[in-house]
């Protein structure tokens, strides 16, 4: 482990490090973001972040919280990415924090490009993207010899905060399984979308809030019954929707399932 440790490259000062915190268990971090999180002058942080997560950085570390959790207030995103540069401008060490992976709908590019404008050095950290890591925990491969050779992610709304105008009779056409970030607001247009465009009303569908974490949930409905099965199931946002029916193997795979509500 040690000659792994030292390989690490060095966290300089006036660099970024733009880091995926993965979906919430701390176990999920990679060895790149326990040694980031330790030598980070200041963390900026948004709020999927756990508190667990959070503590591993080390007792002088600035935190500052940045929001981006959707329907909450938040900073503008142009702001965090300004300030991202003034911190490393000033010789800091700056960790740039964000669940599951920066580049998968966590807008790191944006600040990427940021950085790469005003010159500051900046290094990527993947991170277990909630569509990868969430699924898992809940007993639901992304991919599986016999359901799907293919998969497709796609966020419940756009920078507006409407249903996004991507190519929905495509997607419904083309992909065995759809993995939606951030779709419980629009979850009522998305299923009535997928199944105007041929997606069957009985095709499997879950829910899950909390991906990872002790208090996972799960609700598995269908397409026709998800906007009732949801609303009767007391689970919150945020949460993945998953469409497929890779779902079903959820009762032979869910090694840490907790089902909020599973209607047969």
């Amino acid at each position: 482990m040690d000659h792994i440790l030292k390989k690490i490259p060095a966290f300089d000062p006036g660099t970024v490090w733009l880091l995926g915190a993965g979906p919430g268990d701390p176990g999920l971090l990679t060895l790149y973001a326990v040694e980031g999180l330790r030598q980070a002058d200041v963390l900026v942080y948004d709020a999927l972040v756990s508190d667990a997560i959070l503590s591993l950085t080390n007792p002088d570390c600035e935190l500052i919280y940045a929001g981006k959790r959707g329907g909450k207030p938040s900073a503008k995103q142009q702001d965090i990415s300004d300030r991202l540069v003034q911190l490393a401008q000033e010789g800091k060490r700056v960790l740039r924090l964000k669940g599951g992976d920066p580049y998968i709908f966590g807008r790191g590019g944006e600040e990427a490009l940021t950085l790469n404008a005003n010159n500051i050095p900046f290094r990527v950290i993947p991170g277990i993207s909630s569509g990868v890591g969430g699924l898992a925990y809940a007993g639901i491969p992304l991919t599986h010899r016999t359901t799907n050779s293919a998969a497709t992610f796609v966020t419940g709304h756009d920078a507006n905060g409407a249903v996004p105008s991507v190519n929905w009779e495509h997607i419904a056409k083309g992909s065995p399984v759809i993995v939606i970030y951030m779709g419980v607001k629009h979850i009522a247009e998305i299923t009535s979308k997928l199944m105007n465009y041929g997606r069957s009303p009985d095709e499997p569908v879950a829910i899950i809030a909390n991906a990872t974490l002790p208090d996972q949930q799960m609700v598995t409905t269908t397409l026709a019954t998800a906007v009732t099965d949801l609303a009767n199931s007391g689970l919150e946002p945020p949460a993945l929707i998953v469409v497929g029916h890779v779902v079903d193997l959820h009762n032979q795979l869910g090694w840490y399932l907790k089902t909020a509500n599973s209607p047969e």
